[in-house]
């Protein structure tokens, strides 16, 4: 297992890697099984898996408030409470406190994060699929954002390779705008999923339900370190079963197994230091969270998985003779192009019949309908916006409190309470974000935090495309719903749900073919600097409609491999 290590200031090592969550993790693990000497650093606090995931095992009733906090509490995570589900009393400790970690807001900007190890890979939803070459090519045939400098098959072997080192449960729908991945067995659809499902298959030529793709493992292939999901819908709190995939559970142990991992905790790294004489990067400057003592890691490659905002931070304080603006700033990018999915728009309806039947265990997953706009092709191509969206949802019984709120009395209404309500489906969508140059973050040197580093400005907003696309989302869920059978159909669009939202911000170190345009080449170096790689969510040079952790794993995986034989045939 692996376990927090003190590290002598001015340590020499072959590899760094900022950042414990789902890339850093990943380039840890690749690193370390090539035989890679690695610091991985980490600016929160040590996390060990199953013995520090305090809340795992607690039951609805083990709370006060109905498992809500309290105003104090709530006053010090104001905006990590924008979400509606990030702080309840069983998960507020994953999310920063926002007084201790402030940023600043133009517009506003919903910034989601837990510094501590394995960042949000203990909380992320685990929906996990495929790009394709729709998306990779998005940006050059549209003509927005820059072109990406690779395509679907550069990337695909890595996609499998972390599917099946992963575990990802879902069902092959043969989609060219939606690969299928290395499955492990489907979780099941309810019986009212299953109706809506054949439902859909009538009434429309272009669109399917499926099960959503999540990282949890089913079936009988085992995986080491870790078990078969137990279906307690409980992951965001830490999975003991690590029933679902996260650097604690799976890669971190991976790569502590090697021997050549080194691991240090409360490590804040504010700049990657560049030598002007030798062209390149030579480390990196960190402050110790607990005790503000300055230290410098020297290392030959040097791996940004800190996440999109942070690693840009990092890049943009990086400053020397031959970058005054940022390291590797020379496209004028860095902080540009913040991306991230629209959401919080869609409908819900009730499904009449089915109240002789029920389901067994918390399914952590719901149901997924692929894109079916912009396609490629004249049949699915919309005049009003470019891009697409997908949809995730659900269906299941309503609870009780039809009965408790007619304060019933006696032994109808004994028996009332003890049945559950009427079936319900749900579908939300997940739209695309086209990359606007002025989406962006700045650093502000008047706010500092509390080590004295200066704070994030947002400045990022959605534009026409995306209120467009809403529209659409919108009247197609309705649209679905009710030719499935539906009643009460009814429509929401959360107009305040600001970029953020989605938790998947990207873009601000962007990839590309043109140095002039981009910050990072076809292998996530950075062009000017090939040995310092970015693999996060700032590589990313268009946003596409699917959920991004997979397609991060695959890239960080690719890069790293890459990173490994250039050291082993001294190119650094």
């Amino acid at each position: 297992m692996y376990k927090n290590v003190k590290v002598e200031n001015e340590s020499k090592f072959d590899a760094i890697v900022i950042g414990t969550g789902i890339t850093g993790g990943w380039a840890a693990k690749e690193l370390c099984e090539n035989g890679i000497n690695t610091l991985v650093l980490e600016r929160g606090r040590m996390i060990e898996h199953v013995k520090d995931y305090p809340t795992m095992n607690d039951d609805p009733w083990d709370y006060e408030l109905k498992g809500q906090t309290t105003p104090e509490e709530k006053a010090r995570q104001l905006k990590q409470a924008r979400t509606g589900y990030t702080t309840k009393r069983s998960t507020k400790h994953w999310f920063v406190d926002d007084i201790e970690h402030p940023y600043n807001e133009t517009k506003r900007f919903d910034w989601m994060r837990g510094y501590h190890v394995g960042g949000r890979s203990i909380m992320w939803g685990r929906q996990s699929y495929r790009w394709s070459d729709l998306d990779f090519e998005a940006n050059a045939k549209d003509g927005h954002g820059v072109d990406w400098p690779i395509r679907y098959n550069d990337i695909a072997p890595w996609y499998s390779k972390v599917e099946n080192y992963i575990s990802i449960s879902g069902e092959k729908l043969g989609l060219p705008h939606l690969p299928d991945s290395e499955f492990s067995p489907p979780m099941e659809l309810n019986c009212v999923e299953q109706e809506f499902k054949k439902k859909i298959a009538e009434n429309y030529e272009d669109r399917l339900i499926t099960v959503g793709r999540v990282a949890h493992i089913t079936g009988d292939k085992t995986y080491e370190g870790r078990s078969n999901c137990q279906y307690r819908n409980r992951c965001s709190r830490g999975c003991p079963f690590g029933g679902y995939f996260s650097s604690n559970a799976s890669t971190l142990p991976a790569a502590a197994k090697t021997g050549k991992m080194t691991l240090r905790a409360n490590s804040i790294v504010h700049e990657i230091i560049y030598d002007d004489n030798l062209k390149k990067a030579t480390g990196v400057r960190v402050i110790d969270a607990e005790t503000n003592e300055k230290y410098v890691f020297y290392a030959k490659v040097i791996f940004c998985c800190a996440s999109a905002i942070p690693t840009a931070a990092i890049l943009m304080q990086s400053k020397s003779e031959r970058f005054p603006n940022g390291l590797g700033n020379d496209s004028g990018e860095l902080g540009h192009n913040i991306m991230d999915h629209h959401l919080g728009v869609g409908a819900s309806g009730d499904m009449p019949g089915f109240k002789d039947k029920y389901y067994k265990g918390r399914r952590p997953n719901g149901i997924y309908i692929p894109r079916f706009r912009n396609l490629g092709d004249s049949k699915t191509e919309m005049k009003e916006f470019l891009r697409g969206y997908g949809y995730q949802g659900g269906a299941g019984r309503n609870g009780i409190a039809e009965h408790v709120r007619e304060y019933g009395y006696g032994a109808d209404f004994k028996d009332g309470i003890l049945q559950p309500g009427d079936w319900r489906v749900y579908i939300g969508g997940f739209g695309e974000c086209l990359p606007y140059h002025d989406n962006k973050m700045t650093l502000d040197y008047e706010k500092l935090d509390k080590w004295g580093l200066p704070t994030v400005t947002f400045d990022a907003e959605w534009k026409e495309n995306e209120r467009k696309m809403r529209e659409d989302m919108k009247a197609q869920a309705a649209e679905m719903l009710t030719k499935a059978g539906a009643k009460n159909v009814h429509t929401f669009d959360d107009k305040e749900k600001a970029p953020g939202i989605g938790i998947h911000e990207m873009g601000t170190a962007r990839m590309g073919k043109d140095p002039k345009t981009s910050v990072l080449n076809a292998n996530n170096q950075i062009h000017a600097v090939p040995n310092v790689y970015v693999t996060d969510g700032a590589c990313m040079t268009s946003a596409g409609c699917q959920n991004p952790s997979l397609t991060y794993m695959a890239l960080t995986a690719r890069a790293a491999n890459h990173a490994a034989k250039q050291l082993k045939e001294n190119k650094f």
